[in-house]
Formats: structure tokens, sequence, C-alpha cells
């Protein structure tokens, strides 16, 4: 097992995950090798906007249309430091480029911790679809590995679409439609799927 890469995969947290941060949720990979791997949450909005997040890095945000997006949950770590998850990956100054664009699966999808992202989407100039998160999932070398031996999550292939078209609470059951599983039915012992 250790020689799988679930980048660009979703992470679905089994029923019977104990750890709070991840309880019940869906977490994109965006980076996983021989190091370990890194994720954002995608189903755990909390109680702020963008336009707030705008008003506490004092930045002027001229899309009005985007002023009550949610801003998420992303992780544990760094929760003070802001992730933006975004499509197209475009050319920001710290990007992690997911992937390269696939048919039928995540189009050029980024992740990007610099602040030009965000000061081009005040301008209005920022990418078409993005969702951002304070903090991040992160996994140390064969961790994630030992987790899935565990039963603790579920893999399938990532679809943009689940990140960035359905509301925060309709991710996790698309995910899982995508694996054929209804998650309400998932008995707390399920083996891999």
């Amino acid at each position: 097992m250790s020689s799988i890469n679930l980048t660009n995969h979703f992470l679905i947290a089994m029923p019977n995950m104990a750890d709070p941060y991840f309880s019940r949720t869906l977490t994109y990979v965006c980076e996983h090798n021989e190091q370990g791997a890194l994720g954002i949450v995608v189903n755990r909005p909390i109680d702020m906007t963008l336009e707030a997040l705008f008003e506490r890095l004092s930045l002027n945000l001229k899309d009005r249309a985007r002023a009550d997006a949610p801003i998420y949950f992303g992780g544990p770590v760094q929760t003070d430091r802001g992730f933006v998850l975004h499509f197209p990956a475009g050319e920001w100054q710290a990007t992690i480029k997911v992937t390269a664009g696939k048919p039928d699966t995540c189009g050029p999808i980024g992740l990007t911790t610099s602040k030009d992202i965000l000061e081009a989407v005040g301008r209005g100039e920022g990418p078409s679809k993005m969702l951002v998160s304070l903090g991040y999932a992160g996994w140390s070398a064969g961790q994630i590995e030992h987790e899935l031996k565990q039963n603790a999550w579920l893999t399938v292939e990532a679809k943009d679409a689940i990140i960035f078209d359905l509301p925060a609470d309709e991710r996790l059951p698309a995910a899982m439609n995508l694996l054929g599983l209804d998650f309400a039915r998932l008995a707390d012992q399920a083996g891999h799927a």
C-alpha cells in the first residue's frame, strides 16, 4: 500500500472516525508523496464569510457576488493561515498544481497560500471557482497508508464539480455516491469499498 498516490482523490471519513477534526468529513488530497500528504477538508464551513476574511486582512472585495461565500475549516494544521483551493490553477506566487486536468475528473486545480490570489479576487480578477479554508490536513510519511489499513477512510478519485458546484452539506453524500454507497447506510465496521 506504500506505493499508492492519493493526489486528486477524496478521503471519505468512515462513520467510526473518532477524531472530531475529521468526523463526517470529505477531504480533498492536494499532494501525496513519500514525505506524507496534504489535504483540505471541503465540507466544513465555519462561521465566517469571504467578506469578513477580507476585512480582517484589510483587503478590498469589489466582487460582491462572492462576499457571502463561506470560509472552511480546512484541517487542524496552521488554522491561522489561509489556503485557497481553486480552478483554474493559474500562476500565483505560492501554488501547488494539483492536477493538469483530465476529462471527467478534476480540471487544472491549484492550492495557493500566497496573498496575491486574494488580492486578485478582491479586484474581480481571481480564479473562476474557489474554496477558501483556514488550516489544512496533514499526514506524515506512511501515516495515511496506516490509517487506510485501519479502515479510517474510503478513497475515490475526486470530481471538481463536487468541490466547487455543490453546497457543503451535499459534498460528502455525492462523494459516497461515486462509490455507489449511501453514507447513512454505511456500517461502523465497514471494510474497504
